[in-house]
């Protein structure tokens, strides 16, 4: 089974508008799984998660501001 998410060409606030969401979404997803039964070592490894999402969410934010429009993006779920 194949999801297409994402699939088109976007004009570079659109683009950042729709990475930026689903990063938040997929940090909100790291920061709902942490409890306080977690070990410290699984806690750690979701913190590194963030952190690494927080960055490539910059990353990203900075390529398209000096992209030209427009943006051609794709994302799908493949399982």
């Amino acid at each position: 089974m194949n999801i297409n998410l994402i699939q088109g060409n976007f004009g570079k606030k659109e683009a950042t508008d729709l990475v930026t969401n689903l990063i938040h979404a997929k940090i909100k997803f790291q920061e709902n799984l942490i409890t306080k039964e977690d070990s410290e070592e699984d806690i750690k490894m979701r913190e590194n998660r963030i952190k690494q999402l927080q960055k490539d969410l910059y990353e990203a934010r900075k390529y398209l501001e000096n992209s030209k429009e427009p943006v051609s993006m794709n994302a799908s779920i493949a399982f």
